[in-house]
């Protein structure tokens, strides 16, 4: 039983770990897209010459954080950048209001990746004997059966939000 936990774990320390090889999209305050393969919280702001700025600290008083938007998974930043994706279908009009087509093709890639992900990770909860958390000191901490319901719970009604069930 011990081993079945500690693969589970494995295996959602490498899903994490593989998250950090995700390429995020951002644009910067002139509107200019640029890509990134981290979470690290990025601020942009124009200065009095209209010169783009952009740092990992709100280092400046018009600084404002932008919007990581997953891209993709793999590929390196300068790819990820050259990409081409395809264009819009016809009779395909499903999108958001003033979502372009490329915008469209991001985003729905995004929320299969976030859906299959979601998918994994509540099957890998669904076949443990037991749910557990790993404690500051990294003692396991055993979910009582109520705590395991409701984490089931939990990542059931997440699978559902993210997969339109």
């Amino acid at each position: 039983m011990p081993r079945q936990f500690a693969k589970i774990i494995f295996l959602l320390c490498l899903a994490s770990a593989t998250a950090n090889a995700d390429i995020w999209r951002w644009e910067d305050a002139q509107g200019e897209t640029h890509y990134v393969n981290t979470l690290t919280s990025i601020y942009t702001w124009v200065d009095e010459s209209g010169k783009v700025f952009f740092s990992d600290t709100p280092d400046h008083e018009d600084a404002v954080s932008v919007e990581l938007v997953w891209h993709s998974t793999g590929d390196s930043v300068e790819e990820a950048a050259a990409e081409t994706k395809p264009e819009k279908k016809p009779g395909d009009t499903w999108a958001y209001e003033g979502e372009t087509p490329d915008e469209r093709y991001e985003r729905e890639k995004a929320e299969a990746y976030y859906c299959k992900r979601a998918k994994e990770i509540y099957d890998s909860y669904l076949k443990a004997p037991r749910l557990y958390r790993t404690s500051d000191t990294g003692d396991r901490e055993y979910l009582s059966d109520e705590d395991s319901a409701r984490k089931l719970a939990e990542t059931e009604a997440r699978v559902n939000e993210l997969c339109d069930l």
